[in-house]
């Protein structure tokens, strides 16, 4: 009787012990939907579209700083807000600042790479407006995760239209680093 307990108990350990790398499988997917958030700072240059007094626009390109918080609520779908500063390689005085926010969806990852689009709306100021106008922004660029908890913006890139009269349309690009907060 003893020898058909241990045996009994022998394999219903054995069975335990196979079935849970099994289930150890499976658990990775079941976190990969959950939502996930990141924050950091970037580095940007944009054509202005204004050189200001009635002058045609600068060839050379406003540089600036920036700050954006990206939440993803899943794989495909998040949001992103980003605050724009461009204030350096002035042209005869002309800074712009944009504060936007709007959805972001990821096209496919490719192992580390992460390309996206994104429409953002908000506002904008310039030491030539009085006051804000409304910006909408159109763009894309990849994200690179370096490692776990940090995410290099290779390439960004925005198409601006600035509500005022006459219509500006601001373009250019940004690269920075996030960490991330949730993951």
């Amino acid at each position: 009787m003893p020898v058909k307990r241990f045996t009994f108990s022998f394999f219903c350990v054995m069975f335990a012990a196979v079935t849970l790398p099994v289930y150890a499988q499976v658990m990775p997917s079941a976190y990969e939907h959950q939502p996930k958030l990141s924050a950091g700072g970037f580095g940007s240059a944009f054509q202005p579209n204004y050189a200001g007094l009635g002058i045609a626009q600068s060839s050379d390109p406003l540089i600036g700083i920036g700050a954006y918080v990206d939440y993803k609520i899943n794989r495909i779908i998040g949001v992103e807000a980003e605050g724009n500063w461009l204030h350096f390689n002035q042209y005869i005085g002309i800074t712009q600042s944009t504060y936007l926010i709007g959805p972001k969806v990821s096209i496919h990852e490719f192992g580390r790479f992460n390309p996206y689009g994104k429409v953002l709306v908000g506002m904008g100021g310039g030491s030539f407006l009085n006051g804000h106008t409304t910006v909408l922004a159109y763009g894309g660029g990849v994200d690179y995760n370096l490692s776990r908890h940090w995410v290099l913006r290779a390439a960004d890139f925005e198409y601006q239209q600035w509500f005022v009269t006459p219509q500006l349309h601001p373009y250019g690009g940004s690269v920075g680093l996030a960490y991330k907060i949730f993951r």
